[in-house]
C-alpha cells in the first residue's frame, strides 16, 4: 500500500471539502488512490445525507439573486438545524448557488431545483450533499419564488433571516429599495384585499362579532361593528394601505403614484416560518444518563 501522505489528505480535502480525518480514512480505505478515495467519500457523503434527512432543518438563511438587467430574479429558503451551521460561509455559499440556479434553470419545482445544474457544473443536490458531509447537519430546500417582470424587481435581505422579492413598474431603484425594506418590516399579507385569505377575513369578522356580543353591543349593531373591524383589519395587512416605514404620513398607495409607479407583486419568507421546532430537554436528558 502507498504511504498515506499530509499532502495526499490535504488534495482529497480540498476536493471534497472534508474532514482530516474522513480524509486519511478513505485514503487507507483505498490503499492510498486518491481519486478512488474521493468518490468513495462522495459516496458516503450521500449516505450521510441520507441518514440525517428526518432532522428538523428550521434554522437558516434567505437569500436572494437578481439579473444584471434586474428582470428576473428569485428568493429561496434554505433550512439547517442549527444557528450556528446558518452563519457558516459554506451553507450562505450553497444558497446562493441555489438562488443563482432557481433564475438560471427555472425549475417547476424543489425537485426540479435539486437537479438544476450550477456554476460548477454540479446539481444542487450534489452541493447539498457536499455541505452536509462538511458541516454534519441536515440541510432542506425549503421554499422559493422566481419572478420575471416587464417592469424590475428588487430584493431586501434583514440579515439572513428575511427575504422580500418585489416586482415593481416606474420609479427608480430607490423605490425598489423601499418598497422592499417596507415589506421586511410591516410584513404585508397580501398587495390590497383582493389577496387577502378568505378565512383570515371571516375570523376576523368572527371576533369582532364575539367581542361586540360579550360587550353588550345590540344584535342590530353586529354586523356593522364587524364589517368595520374587517375594513381596519384589511388597512392593516395590505401593502398598497399601510403607512410607508419612513414616512407614515404617506401610505405605499400614495408613494407609488407619486413616482408615477405601480406594484405588481412581492414575496417574502421568514426562515424557519410554519416549521415546528423540535424543543430539546437537555437537563432532563442530562439527569436520565446520570440514572445510567
Amino acid at each position: 500500500m502507498a504511504e498515506i501522505t499530509a499532502k495526499m489528505v490535504a488534495e482529497l480535502r480540498e476536493a471534497t471539502g472534508l474532514g482530516m480525518m474522513e480524509c486519511k480514512k478513505a485514503l487507507v480505505e483505498t490503499e492510498g488512490d486518491v481519486k478512488k478515495a474521493e468518490e468513495l467519500l462522495r459516496i458516503k457523503s450521500g449516505n450521510k445525507a441520507s441518514k440525517m434527512a428526518g432532522r428538523t432543518a428550521a434554522e437558516g438563511v434567505v437569500v436572494s439573486f437578481i439579473s444584471d438587467d434586474k428582470k428576473t430574479g428569485a428568493i429561496i429558503e434554505v433550512n439547517c438545524e442549527t444557528d450556528f451551521v446558518g452563519k457558516d460561509e459554506n451553507f450562505a455559499a450553497f444558497a446562493r448557488a441555489a438562488a443563482k440556479a432557481v433564475v438560471v434553470a427555472n425549475p417547476a419545482d424543489i425537485d426540479a431545483l435539486a437537479a438544476a445544474v450550477t456554476d460548477s457544473g454540479e446539481t444542487v443536490e450534489d452541493l447539498r450533499k457536499a455541505i452536509i458531509a462538511k458541516l454534519g447537519e441536515n440541510m432542506t430546500l425549503r421554499r422559493f419564488q422566481r419572478y420575471e417582470t416587464a417592469g424590475q424587481l428588487a430584493a431586501y435581505l434583514h440579515g439572513a433571516k428575511i427575504g422580500v422579492l418585489v416586482d415593481y413598474t416606474g420609479g427608480d431603484e430607490q423605490l425598489g429599495k423601499d418598497l422592499a425594506m417596507h415589506i421586511a418590516a410591516a410584513k404585508p399579507k397580501a398587495l390590497d384585499a383582493s389577496g387577502v385569505d378568505a378565512e383570515l377575513i371571516e375570523t376576523e369578522r368572527r371576533v369582532a362579532v364575539e367581542r361586540a356580543k360579550e360587550a353588550g353591543k345590540p344584535e342590530a349593531m353586529l354586523e356593522k361593528i364587524a364589517e368595520g373591524t374587517v375594513q381596519k383589519f384589511l388597512k392593516e395587512v395590505t401593502l398598497l394601505n399601510q403607512p410607508f416605514v419612513k414616512d407614515d404620513k404617506v401610505t405605499i398607495e400614495q408613494l407609488v403614484k407619486g413616482q408615477s409607479a405601480s406594484v405588481n407583486r412581492f414575496a417574502m419568507f421568514v426562515v424557519g416560518e410554519g416549521i415546528e421546532k423540535k424543543v430539546v430537554d437537555y437537563a432532563a436528558e442530562v439527569a436520565a444518563a446520570a440514572q445510567l
